[in-house]
């Protein structure tokens, strides 16, 4: 049996790969200025695994100028170390994703180099932290340029010195200016996270949202309400539970939980590459199906929280108001008040441009599915309808043409992106597909607005490729 390969090698073999792949090698973009300042010719602003995946594409095609911000510390990028409380990821274990289908790249080929082909064929699925440790080593590997502890501000109009139109961007370390802007920010990049407005009115020390910071050790003996069913809010119960909570209850409004995950479904190459492509009536029809069953939840999650006697589920009993009485919080329900000392929201995000510190210039202006398309009546879903509707480079479209130009230049990559295109900003099993297509668009952004300096660098090319015997031509 061969020796397990070692990391080294594994990166030899990712330089050799690239170099391999290469092709086109020619650089085609030149530098810009404005007001003398440089201009990128990419800010990626989320250095998660989309991000990244992103820029790599972006290298690839020879777009080197390029730049991703994260606001995070190195190496708490994304959710992975933070505010995801699940024990593996839940898509499969041999997924391609930021790799790009280049097999030295691969998760696989990573956790082999690290552990053995062994101890990769006994794994269920994908520890998140060994995730998490993978993309780093990606974004080391393939030279990306990330940024941390940056926080991305207000995006505005600009121009470079030679009229060409770019993008300044507010950071917390002063405007950067770019030619086209990717918005990789996950969950967050065109809304907010939500919970219900009488929850949210709860004193702080009452209540959180999954996405938070959470200090479980402090539930210990307490007793906590958790508002959701989705595989989020299951989370936050089992780790409740793991840390000493005395009850965890959680409350589910449908009278049937949700058991079946669609996702699993679409995970195939005509949904993922074509659904985007697509009328708008099949397009809605496929996804709003899709988003209005809400995630499931996996059985390891689902067992997670059965393995303790305290835990409890509440079925068809969704939350209708909240107060504060005594220093816990009354949880108001039909079927009578719920007493808690500590309350979850894994309610999920809404859709909300003008809560995007980015889109403050633009909000306004940003088309979104109720604009453009006016489903049946039994189809209609009001929430759904405030996605944004995406170009098919997945760029923000104007609601009313030549208010906002320039938001043509902003592309978002979360999961924003699934009413107009499915789960491709938001899934890793979609990465392969939907990287190329992101980073085409891009491409061809910026090769159309330098049609004019490409046409005369073509008209002026006069580099020989044979040279001649004058000696032995024969003139007429």
């Amino acid at each position: 049996m061969p020796a397990p390969r070692t990391l080294a090698e594994l990166e030899a073999d990712v330089l050799r790969d690239l170099e391999l792949t290469a092709h086109p090698r020619a650089p085609w973009l030149e530098p810009k200025t404005s007001g003398g300042a440089p201009v990128l010719d990419c800010l990626i602003i989320g250095g998660g695994q989309c991000g990244i995946a992103v820029a790599f594409a972006l290298k690839r095609d020879r777009v080197d100028n390029i730049l991703v911000l994260d606001r995070a510390d190195y190496g708490r990028e994304g959710p992975w170390v933070t505010y995801a409380r699940m024990h593996t990821l839940r898509s499969w274990k041999n997924q391609t994703g930021p790799d790009l289908k280049i097999s030295a790249l691969t998760y696989q080929a990573w956790h082999e180099a690290q552990f053995g082909a062994a101890h990769f064929e006994a794994l269920r699925w994908i520890p998140k932290e060994l995730w998490n440790d993978y993309l780093l080593w990606f974004r080391r590997v393939t030279g990306i340029p990330v940024r941390n502890g940056v926080t991305a501000g207000r995006i505005s109009p600009a121009r470079t010195d030679d009229g060409l139109p770019c993008l300044s961007v507010e950071t917390s370390e002063g405007p950067i200016l770019a030619r086209k802007v990717v918005m990789a920010t996950g969950q967050e990049g065109a809304g907010r996270w939500w919970m219900p407005d009488f929850v949210e009115a709860l004193p702080k020390p009452l209540r959180a949202h999954a996405s938070e910071e959470i200090d479980f050790a402090a539930l210990r003996g307490r007793v906590v309400a958790v508002l959701g069913a989705g595989a989020s809010a299951f989370d936050n119960a089992a780790t409740a539970l793991e840390a000493g909570a005395a009850e965890v209850h959680l409350f589910c409004r449908r009278a049937e939980p949700m058991i079946i995950q669609p996702y699993r479904w679409l995970t195939f190459a005509g949904f993922l590459r074509h659904m985007g492509e697509m009328p708008d009536e099949w397009r809605w029809r496929f996804m709003s199906y899709i988003l209005g069953l809400r995630e499931g939840f996996p059985q390891d999650t689902y067992n997670r929280v059965m393995a303790f006697p305290n835990f409890t589920m509440h079925v068809g009993r969704p939350w209708t108001g909240a107060r504060a009485e005594g220093g816990r919080a009354v949880l108001e329900t039909a079927r009578g008040d719920f007493t808690a000392d500590y309350a979850i929201c894994g309610t999920g995000v809404r859709m909300d441009p003008a809560s995007v510190p980015e889109l403050a210039g633009c909000a306004h202006n940003i088309a979104d599915w109720g604009d453009r398309y006016t489903p049946p009546a039994e189809e209609a879903n009001e929430r759904l309808a405030r996605f944004p509707y995406l170009a098919p480079d997945y760029a923000f479209a104007e609601k009313r043409a030549g208010e906002t130009p320039w938001i043509r230049d902003i592309h978002l990559f979360g999961i924003g992106t699934s009413l107009s295109f499915g789960p491709a900003g938001s899934s890793i099993n979609a990465m392969s597909i939907a990287v190329p297509r992101l980073t085409a668009g891009i491409t061809r952004g910026l090769f159309e607005a330098d049609l004019p300096r490409l046409h005369a660098e073509l008209r002026a090319y006069a580099i020989p490729q044979v040279t001649l015997d004058l000696a032995r031509l024969a003139a007429e």
